[in-house]
């Protein structure tokens, strides 16, 4: 590649021949070096990395817009799950592009940064909306300095969030009244009977539940083993593209079955007579439910494809009966008498009912922390509690669900009492 060095006035340049490009000659020129030796040694740095990419790249020249995108397509991209993605793309296009996507990235200032911090809590967001907004600008700072070279430094590490009060968040706790109308309104044979039984007997989160599949189930041992979770996601497209066509109906999307949301997740589930019964009746409907609906019955298959990671995800495809395929066929729990598959998104017209006719405040995850609280107040122990709901650090149950109920203190009297009677006696 033929390149080389001029003076032009009182400054150095370089220049290169970049070869031809749509039939024409291209040259990359740069000027404004103070001797020809810096001039030489910029010339070798650009065409070596225009050798290795393609491109010739200034870190000082790149905006602060143009910077994220690589950070995505770069680290976010290969590193981070599906929804994990859809957020940081939520973040990056509607607060951090709107506010400081013109800017050059080497512009920005740790000063610059805490009035943005400031002006983000003025504005009303929550502390978790805060921190999340400055959480992304901040690791995509971080990957700036380390691995690619472009800031010395990160500015975001200077920054003091600014304080906000956090409301607690609200927890849902049912009474075994209100669970009673629940189920009493959407009784054995409805569509939302199993998930709602699964919620309450196992404390499963909403992801887990929807994703069970009747292999998933022994009934023999009263089990259920928690190996996959449920995501909805586009196919045929990015997540760039599914967040920026978000609501059109030409976007086609799918449920696929991912990897649980952390390793403790991945575990088995004992459960009581009760949820067996319910299970092994729902069992037998679904097999006669399929001879009644003949060809006509929906049933799901398996498609195996790669993430944005290249890592195996497997997406669901409902089909009528009579369709033949070679896919591997599924056989999900929560469905309809035809066998349409209930999804989380079904749900929610479950969830609407509870609040619109019952009257209670609901959602699934008030499932979850009914049964977590009512094994709690009864004496269950915390560890078992924990690898139940499969969470990674007993921390997270212990600051989530062991908290001050009328019943737990009158348990804790109780136990004192019995245990200053053994010692006096």
């Amino acid at each position: 590649m033929k390149g080389g060095t001029r003076k032009r006035g009182s400054t150095w340049s370089y220049y290169f021949d970049m070869g031809t490009i749509d039939g024409k000659r291209q040259k990359k020129e740069k000027g404004g070096f103070k001797t020809k030796k810096e001039a030489e040694t910029a010339l070798a740095k650009a065409i070596n990395e225009y050798n290795n990419t393609g491109t010739v790249f200034e870190p000082s020249e790149i905006t602060v817009s143009d910077y994220l995108d690589q950070w995505y397509d770069s680290y976010c991209k290969p590193n981070l799950k599906y929804n994990t993605q859809v957020g940081y793309l939520h973040v990056i296009e509607g607060h951090l592009k709107p506010r400081f996507g013109k800017y050059r990235l080497k512009a920005i200032t740790s000063s610059i940064l805490q009035e943005y911090a400031n002006t983000l809590k003025v504005n009303g967001l929550a502390k978790s909306s805060i921190s999340g907004i400055l959480s992304v600008f901040g690791a995509a700072m971080d990957y700036a300095v380390e691995p690619l070279h472009y800031l010395p430094a990160n500015p975001m590490r200077y920054i003091k969030y600014p304080k906000v009060e956090k409301k607690p968040r609200e927890r849902i706790i049912l009474t075994l009244a209100e669970w009673q109308r629940i189920i009493d309104r959407f009784p054995s044979g409805s569509r939302y009977y199993i998930p709602l039984m699964i919620g309450f007997y196992t404390g499963l989160r909403i992801s887990e539940t929807f994703a069970l599949t009747w292999d998933d189930i022994d009934l023999e041992k009263r089990t259920l083993t928690v190996s996959k979770q449920i995501v909805k996601r586009n196919f045929g497209a990015d997540v760039r593209k599914a967040v920026e066509k978000r609501g059109k109906k030409e976007l086609k999307s799918s449920w696929y079955f991912t990897t649980p949301k952390t390793a403790s997740s991945t575990r088995t589930v004992k459960f009581g007579d009760t949820l067996y019964q319910a299970l092994k009746m729902e069992h037998t409907a679904q097999l006669k439910n399929e001879m009644k609906y003949g060809e006509y019955y929906t049933i799901h298959l398996l498609k195996k494809e790669l993430d944005e990671k290249g890592n195996d995800m497997f997406r669901i495809i409902p089909v009528q009966k009579c369709l033949n395929s070679v896919l591997p066929r599924i056989h999900m729990i929560c469905v309809a008498e035809n066998g349409e598959y209930t999804s989380t998104d079904s749900f929610k017209y479950c969830s609407r009912i509870i609040h619109k006719e019952l009257l209670l405040a609901f959602d699934y995850h008030s499932l979850r922390h009914t049964h977590a609280t009512i094994l709690i107040e009864s004496g269950a122990d915390i560890k078992d509690v924990q690898i139940r709901l499969g969470h990674s650090n007993i921390q997270t149950t212990l600051q989530t669900y062991v908290h001050d109920t009328e019943k737990m203190a009158e348990r804790s009297v109780d136990i004192f009492e019995q245990a200053a009677g053994q010692k006096t006696s």
